[in-house]
């Protein structure tokens, strides 16, 4: 059964919730794991896929968008938004307005709270979901760290 994390920021900005996740990514995958990012569209598809080669000076998150044609079946960091995933199963960063429809393939389930109101409102919407359906949830306060 897929395990929800949530993990709650104190920053109100987009863009501190994918700086979050940038830092989480590259976490998660040096330890071995294949992630899905999951955004609402292409545009912010590629806006992660700049941002993931520019959040850190030092850091190398390989990764490609879910529907490159060059991108290797292999590679450890898909980024999506309207398709299906593909060959991922292992983690899956939503970062999108919805709860995919596929999210029980996955083994983990990522949300990034910030203190923003629609955000906020989307990803309570998401833990009732989860829990009401029996899905082991953790809650993560990253505020106080």
């Amino acid at each position: 059964m897929t395990r929800a994390d949530f993990y709650i920021l104190g920053g109100q900005a987009d863009h501190d919730q994918w700086f979050f996740a940038c830092r989480l990514v590259e976490q998660i995958q040096q330890k071995g794991h294949k992630i899905l990012l999951q955004v609402d569209n292409e545009q912010k598809a590629r806006e992660l896929d700049d941002m993931l080669w520019q959040f850190r000076a030092d850091a190398f998150v390989p990764h490609a968008l879910l529907t490159a044609k060059d991108a290797p079946v292999d590679c450890p960091v898909s980024i999506g938004w309207a398709q299906e995933p593909g060959h991922h199963h292992d983690v899956i960063i939503n970062l999108s307005a919805e709860l995919p429809a596929f999210f029980s393939r996955f083994e983990r389930l990522v949300e990034i709270v910030v203190q923003k109101d629609d955000i906020l409102a989307q990803t309570r919407q998401h833990f009732r979901f989860l829990k009401d359906r029996g899905y082991p949830v953790t809650h993560n306060d990253m505020r106080m760290s």
